[in-house]
């Protein structure tokens, strides 16, 4: 099954247009906001990349991640002049308006921080492992959870010299800097508290549904006036109770919930409006007021209202760009999946992107079908299936049969004559209506995860992470094809002519006799992940994660086609007219003409290496992985591998007999500890060693 990486803290300009080389096109902007704050220097937003910053209300935004470890950011705070970032690897600080962190989480025995809160000279952190205080900005932190009965903690917030932490186990107040904690439940049916907020003499709290003790119990907005001692249910209107953040500007409250955007209540609580027209991300994870300014930060970008929530605008212009797990191509048309962003459409080659997610209740969206004038989304996490019959201006749910399956995440399509077949994480389901409803179909199927499809002719093939698998009977039956590797795990697979290609996470695999045997195919390729495989005529690309590869002569050999590009893991490849588009993490998507491609290898041919040579890796410092590239100008025995600072073997990047050309190879050091390594490759007398920095 494909790995999808969710975060990735490398943030790219977009690039001019150059001869030759790659073009990062105009988006998808949109990155999954986690937090947002206001400061002296304008608003700064928490990100799965890491922290941004806009000083013209949204219009346009910096990355600011200079010394974040972490780009995974889930909350901010602001004390004077120095902002504090909360990540999954502790609490990080920024004294110069975000251009530099530093690492500030001594005493803090959790690294996995939730929330922060000022209160006064206070600073607290709540994380997996307790609450925390620091009186002196962070350099040092103290266990402060004297009467907490629970370690579940979600929130904390400050009113006055009160601080509230929400837990899933109920609320708790101190009156003392968090030296001793009361519970404040009463009045509370449900005591999971994942939002806070205070207006005046008001107090408020978000809760979550669930079931606590065996019953049930609905979430929504609790509101007390006795400073948390009791607490009413006041959600009329709120038609959805999953609330993820509540904000108060001027005496107008407002809720961010889980899938049905803003509410509005004018009335302290006791009835709520539905305020999310012109927002088109549905999933709001923070708020921030400036002024008259509400923004609204969700999975799929930052918004702005100057009406009180009446209307939205985006606000997000190089707030990073999406990571693109999926493309469909639909006449001139190009439509980009993203892990939480939604889909987005362009309609000009990707000089503009725009927001195409209406409907869609599951912003997740990592695979595409079209089918005559339907396009299908499947998506990930309480997977399900939505059907689009006006070129993704709208969205509705079509998963009859699949509602069973619900846990269950849509990783692949296949259109076969009238059958449409998706590949879930439970197997495979047809569909002969056009999605109306879905039957299972994995008879002889051992291994649920189908992570891809091919079709040819009557051979329905599905790639799972334990090989292949062949139906000849529209899904009815399968039956096992034996891949001849150690490793058989299929991210892609593609057709040309009688050649089927597998991607796999060694390399390519080829078959010319419906699957039967199999032969690796990777001279020039290495063992490079491979997440993407496209055909255009008699050429076959490759997106892995050291870049993008070209074969033209059915995947005999491989060279690398990667100039101008500065995102190396390629998730999705899609050709449209006359170009070729490559989805990434981090980076969003990337064109380049078909006909330079060819032409840029023929050339490449023409200047093969006249050395050996080993580059230095990159990115460096990094986390979690890191490519190689090397060069080989004759055959040889190649071996490349990594050592410690004591000289013990690491891992084997490489050990195997390659023809001339230049390679590049992922290192991924998971498992590893942060420090320094080296790496050495040697081929025959050539001996060359590169140190490399992991930094967690």
């Amino acid at each position: 099954m494909k790995n999808i990486i969710l975060s990735l803290a490398t943030v790219c300009c977009v690039a001019s247009s150059a001869a030759g080389q790659w073009v990062q096109t105009n988006g998808p902007y949109g990155s999954y906001i986690l937090c947002l704050a206001v400061g002296r220097t304008g608003l700064f937003a928490g990100t799965k990349n890491g922290v941004f910053l806009s000083t013209d209300n949204g219009n346009s935004w910096s990355a600011l991640s200079n010394g974040l470890t972490d780009s995974y950011v889930v909350s901010l705070a602001i004390s004077d002049t120095n902002i504090f970032a909360a990540t999954s690897s502790g609490v990080f600080r920024s004294t110069d308006s975000g251009s530099k962190w530093t690492a500030v989480d001594s005493g803090i025995t959790n690294s996995y921080v939730l929330s922060l809160a000022v209160s006064g000279t206070n600073l607290f952190a709540a994380t997996y492992g307790g609450v925390f205080r620091s009186t002196n900005n962070g350099t040092s932190w103290v266990a402060v959870d004297t009467g907490l009965t629970t370690s579940w903690l979600n929130t904390i917030a400050a009113s006055g010299t009160d601080v509230f932490l929400g837990t899933s186990y109920g609320l708790f107040r101190s009156t003392d800097n968090g030296n001793h904690w009361t519970a404040v439940n009463t009045g509370l049916s449900s005591i999971n508290v994942d939002a806070f907020c205070v207006s005046g003499t008001y107090l408020y709290a978000a809760t979550v549904m669930g079931t606590y003790n065996g019953v049930f119990r609905f979430g929504g907005v609790y509101r007390s006036t006795n400073n948390g001692i009791s607490w009413t249910h006041v959600d009329s209107g709120l038609t959805n109770p999953e609330v993820n953040v509540l904000v108060v500007s001027d005496t107008i409250l407002f809720a961010g919930t889980q899938s049905s955007g803003v509410f509005r209540s004018t009335n302290n609580g006791t009835s709520w409006t539905s305020v999310d027209s012109d927002l088109t991300n549905p999933v709001v994870n923070a708020f921030a007021v400036s002024g008259t300014n509400l923004f609204a930060g969700t999975s799929g970008g930052v918004f702005l209202s100057t009406d009180n929530g009446t209307s939205w605008a985006a606000a997000d212009s190089g707030l990073g760009y999406s990571n693109v797990l999926s493309f469909a191509v639909d006449g001139t048309d190009l439509f980009a999946g993203t892990p939480g962003d939604g889909v987005f459409r362009s309609s000009d080659n990707g000089a503009g992107w725009s927001a195409a997610s209406s409907g869609l209740t599951n912003t997740f969206v990592g695979a595409f079908a079209v089918n005559g004038t339907n396009l299908f989304a499947g998506t990930y996490l309480n997977g399900c299936i939505f059907r689009s019959t006006d070129n993704g201006t709208g969205w509705t749910a079509v998963d009859s049969g699949l509602t069973a399956y619900s846990n269950s995440s849509v990783l692949s399509f296949a259109v076969s004559g009238a059958n449409l077949f998706a590949g879930t994480g439970i197997g495979v389901f047809r569909s002969n209506n056009d999605g109306t409803s879905w039957t299972k179909v994995d008879s002889g199927l051992t291994y649920p995860d189908v992570s891809s499809f091919a079709v040819s002719d009557t051979n329905l093939y599905a790639g799972t992470y334990v090989g292949v698998f062949r139906s000849t009977d529209m899904g009815e039956s399968w039956s096992a094809l034996g891949m001849g590797v150690t490793n058989p795990g299929v991210s892609a697979l593609a057709i040309s002519g009688a050649n089927l290609f597998a991607g796999t996470s060694n390399g390519v695999l080829l078959s010319t006799d419906n699957g039967n045997s199999w032969t690796a195919v990777d001279s020039g390729l290495g063992n490079a992940d491979v997440n993407a495989l496209t055909v255009s005529g008699a050429n076959l690309f490759a997106g892995t994660n050291a870049g993008i590869f070209l074969s033209t002569d059915n995947g005999n050999s491989w060279t690398a086609v990667n100039t101008g590009i500065t995102s190396p893991i390629v998730e999705a490849l899609a050709v449209s007219g006359m170009n070729i588009f490559a989805g990434t993490v981090g980076g969003g998507v990337w064109r380049r003409p078909l006909a330079e491609m060819i032409t840029a290898v023929d050339s490449d041919r023409e200047n093969m290496p006249t050395q050996f040579v080993l580059h230095q890796n990159y990115p460096n410092p990094f986390n979690p992985s890191t490519v190689i590239q090397f060069e080989v100008p004759r055959s040889a025995s190649v071996t490349l591998k990594v050592y410690d600072v004591l000289g013990r073997l690491v891992r084997t990047l490489v050990d195997k007999m390659e023809q001339p050309g230049s390679y590049s190879v992922t290192f991924s050091a998971s498992g590893l500890a942060s420090g320094v390594y080296f790496y050495r490759l040697q081929a025959g007398a050539f001996s060359q060693t590169k140190k490399l920095l992991l930094l967690r």
